[in-house]
């Protein structure tokens, strides 16, 4: 036999459940500094839907106006910033304002409804509420995880929780059809609502843990990002595009062909000694900046070392590779630095260079990139050479 100790047991256990979770990600926002908004719209969801269930549970002891109206509208809140939160995480944007419209809608409704009766309206709107914003969150984790896994294994199926927390309210804003009177209150001691409790628990334990995952994901790609990067021009280090055209090589054998352009920029070195190397490393941001424009997303743009540079064109052959360097050429040409109150000319010479079936490594088809672009620096700098 079901008894309320058991319901309150149970609501208890959420609540607690909650406010440990409220706990932790507002260390992940203040102390770990990891996604710094999205846990603190993760810690307000936790804190409010502990909030609502506590009001619940007082129903009967505190006065009616402090725990019905403010309950409910607590509840909707926690769904309105988790809808906010998962966006937050899986593309670090905050969706804010659709929630906080719903919530202000729900909130003008109940507060026309009376609360005396079965209260079966404000159960309705609370739940179906709760299982729309729940619903769209997870359909946005769902399409940015699948966005961002790239064409590989898709981690799309970690917004499952989402869609399943969805249905757990849809479930009970039905239930009010079946059985009016009695499902707005989770106190009551039904087999629906210890059903209901039990997999709430169970889903509030493994939302949390779901989205933290993706959170230290997030911090994992950033770390794997520091690494490869290179920290002035955000452009990949040596050592991440060797290990990128060492791949491109390995696919050369199988048909796929790539070509490499060498950029170096002219006279750096005269540059660094006339406005210093402020101005130098001004210069190279911005050269980085003029020729992004020519960088694919399946290209491959890394610093070498200094001022030099290398594009790696998949799927390119010299001709390809030409007209790219070409185009280069002539934005980084038409682009001074603007450097205390006066512009400075740059240009930079370019080296391509198309890979062969017999070229043993990589390293050969950048070492004849590397001696066209020496070539070109000899024929007064400012051109292509192959």
């Amino acid at each position: 036999m079901i008894t309320p100790a058991q319901t309150l047991t149970l609501l208890a256990s959420i609540i607690f459940v909650a406010a440990a979770a409220t706990l932790v990600w507002m260390a992940l926002a203040l102390v770990a500094r990891i996604a710094p908004r999205a846990s603190l719209a993760m810690a307000g969801a936790n804190a409010a839907a502990a909030g609502s269930l506590t009001l619940h549970a007082l129903r009967g002891v505190l006065p009616d106006t402090l725990t019905y109206w403010p309950g409910d509208v607590l509840a909707i809140t926690s769904f309105a910033l988790l809808g906010a939160a998962v966006p937050g995480i899986t593309t670090r944007a905050l969706n804010w304002k659709p929630g906080a419209a719903a919530v202000a809608a729900a909130a003008l409704l109940l507060l026309a409804l009376p609360y005396e009766g079965d209260l079966r309206w404000q159960a309705r709107i609370v739940n179906g509420a709760g299982a729309a914003l729940t619903l769209a969150a997870g359909v946005v984790a769902w399409r940015n995880l699948a966005r961002s896994a790239g064409g590989r294994r898709t981690p799309a199926p970690l917004a499952l929780p989402l869609f399943l927390i969805a249905a757990l309210m849809a479930a009970r804003g039905l239930e009010t059809f079946v059985n009016p009177g009695r499902t707005p209150d989770l106190r009551v001691p039904s087999e629906f609502n210890i059903v209901f409790l039990w997999t709430a628990l169970v889903l509030a334990l493994l939302q949390n843990a779901t989205l933290a995952f993706l959170v230290l994901m997030r911090l994992i790609t950033r770390i794997e990002r520091l690494l490869e990067r290179d920290p002035l021009t955000d452009t990949l280090n040596r050592r991440a595009f060797d290990q990128a055209l060492e791949r491109a090589h390995a696919w050369l054998a199988r048909g796929r062909g790539y070509a490499l352009v060498m950029i170096d920029m002219d006279r750096f070195k005269q540059l660094n000694d006339t406005l210093g190397h402020a101005a130098g490393d001004a210069a190279l941001r911005l050269m980085v900046k003029e020729l992004q424009p020519c960088v694919r997303e399946v290209d491959r743009f890394g610093r070498l070392g200094g001022e030099e540079f290398c594009v790696l064109l998949p799927d390119t052959d010299i001709a390809g590779a030409a007209l790219v360097a070409e185009r280069m050429r002539w934005l980084v040409n038409t682009a001074p630095l603007r450097w205390l109150e006066q512009d400075w000319s740059l240009s930079a010479s370019f080296g391509i260079a198309e890979a062969e079936r017999n070229d043993a490594s990589g390293s050969a088809v950048l070492a004849r990139a590397d001696a066209a672009l020496y070539r070109a620096k000899g024929q007064g700098r400012n051109v292509v050479q192959a």
